[in-house]
C-alpha cells in the first residue's frame, strides 16, 4: 500500500491541486475527519482555492471551478454515488488527463477510501486542539 500512496502523491500525472481535491472527495465520502484535516492544508498548499476545499467539506458542488477542476469533481462525484462514471465523465478525464489520467484518479480515490476506512476505524484522533473539519450530511 505504501507504494501506491506514494505513487498517488509524488507521480501521478494528475496535477497536485487536483489530485488532492480528489483525495478530498475521498475522505468527504468516507467521513474522514482525520483524512480530510490532514489534506485540507495539503490542498491549500498545492493551490486549490479554499472555497472548494469548503464546498466539498458541506457536501455540495463548488460555485466556481475551473475546467480541469470540474472535470475531477464531476468524475468523482460520479465514481462515489453510481460506483461507476458515465461515458462524458470518463471521455473528459481521458481527453484532457490521458488514460493515465483516467487510472490515475480512480487510483488515487480508491487508496484514499482505504486511508479513510482504516483511519475511521482506527478511531484516528485529531491533533489536539482541533476541531472536525466535517459535519454530518
Amino acid at each position: 500500500m505504501q507504494k501506491v500512496g506514494e505513487y498517488v502523491r509524488f507521480q501521478s500525472v494528475i496535477p497536485a491541486p487536483l489530485n488532492e481535491m480528489a483525495i478530498l472527495m475521498a475522505g468527504r465520502a468516507w467521513n474522514a475527519q482525520f483524512e480530510f484535516w490532514a489534506h485540507r492544508r495539503l490542498g491549500k498548499a498545492a493551490g486549490l482555492d479554499g472555497a472548494i476545499i469548503d464546498a466539498i467539506a458541506e457536501g455540495r458542488r463548488p460555485a466556481t471551478m475551473s475546467d480541469d477542476e470540474r472535470i475531477v469533481y464531476d468524475f468523482c462525484t460520479e465514481l462515489f454515488r453510481d460506483k461507476a462514471v458515465s461515458d462524458a465523465a470518463f471521455t473528459a478525464v481521458r481527453d484532457r488527463f490521458g488514460e493515465q489520467g483516467v487510472i490515475d484518479l480512480i487510483v488515487a480515490v480508491g487508496y484514499y477510501s482505504t486511508v479513510s476506512m482504516i483511519l475511521n476505524v482506527d478511531r484516528y484522533p485529531l491533533p489536539d486542539g482541533e476541531s472536525p473539519p466535517l459535519k454530518p450530511l
